[in-house]
């Protein structure tokens, strides 16, 4: 796991909004505000402990917010680089197949990753993310773990008949319409899913933003392409444009993924540098780092009023 700085959350104490967390001179009832760098020097001052020890929000974690680091935490290894390898893999070799790299188009190759790799192992990250208390990153990577099973059962050749039972009308015609309709109907679902997902993101990091704003739109774009295809009949076949610029920002989820797993795999006693993640200046950990200025500032501040 890379290094986390923690934000101490005081429960009460000097830095507390409300009359509890303002000194009283000398018992007066009139409570008076502490400046912003001053603690009072109160000996019976409540300090923070490690229940109180937060951590910023952490792709490399899976972790969208301020969370607690949990006792199972300390049992088991960080699952979330694992989960984000296995969906970027996957996700990679699918979209390289979307944008027609090489003049590839058949997508038979990813079925293996996707029940092997993308599925089961993603699928098991999320469990583990469960066993350590992470309810996001155990939403999130068991569902991408089902989904990547649920689109290696639909495109496996012959086995499950899902192809053929929706393209082959009762008189035995082969139209494609309905198998892209229905395709598009299943991808229309993750967008929804991920969009909800993005939304839980807005106060983590940059990176971890990006992976799911770029996902988001790599399914909208596919379902849009299955959606609105073109030709009739056994010619029907995914929008070109829409299917290659659901391949390109999958792309970008892949890397992204891939760059939040290495946030997360790497720390001082195997890397000679760290992975920057970039907190929203609106975050908990942005909002703790304009404080520090803050009072940084006013420390400069005030030793120039004592010299003058």
């Amino acid at each position: 796991m890379s290094a986390q700085q923690p934000i101490v959350v005081a429960n009460g104490g000097s830095d507390a909004t409300t009359s509890q967390g303002m000194d009283h001179a000398n018992g007066a009832k009139a409570p008076v505000p502490r400046k912003p760098y001053d603690y009072g020097g109160n000996p019976l001052a409540r300090l923070p402990t490690g229940e109180t020890v937060l951590l910023p929000a952490f792709g490399g974690d899976f972790q969208p917010g301020l969370y607690r680091q949990s006792d199972n935490s300390k049992k088991f290894a960080n699952p979330a680089p694992l989960g984000l390898s296995a969906f970027a893999l996957t996700t990679f070799v699918l979209s390289l197949i979307n944008m027609s790299t090489r003049g590839l188009t058949a997508p038979n190759i990813v079925v293996g990753a996707a029940f092997a790799y993308g599925g089961l192992v993603q699928l098991l990250a999320g469990m583990w993310e469960m066993a350590i208390g992470n309810t996001f990153g155990a939403t999130a990577l068991s569902s991408y773990g089902g989904f990547w099973i649920g689109t290696a059962i639909i495109l496996t050749p012959g086995g499950f008949q899902i192809i053929s039972d929706l393209t082959t009308e009762s008189d035995g015609t082969v139209n494609e319409v309905p198998f892209l309709t229905s395709f598009a109907f299943y991808l229309f679902g993750w967008f929804i899913f991920t969009s909800l997902l993005l939304i839980c993101t807005l106060k983590s990091t940059v990176a971890f933003f990006l992976l799911f704003f770029t996902l988001d739109l790599a399914f909208l774009f596919l379902a849009l392409g299955y959606l609105l295809h073109d030709g009739t009949g056994k010619d029907a076949s995914p929008h070109p444009v829409f299917i290659k610029t659901g391949g390109g920002f999958g792309i970008l989820a892949a890397f992204l993924a891939w760059y939040n797993a290495l946030a997360g795999i790497a720390d001082p006693t195997n890397s000679f540098f760290l992975i920057p993640v970039a907190h929203f200046p609106w975050s908990a950990k942005g909002r703790e780092r304009r404080a520090k200025v803050d009072n940084d500032a006013a420390r400069a501040e005030q030793g120039e009023i004592k010299q003058s």
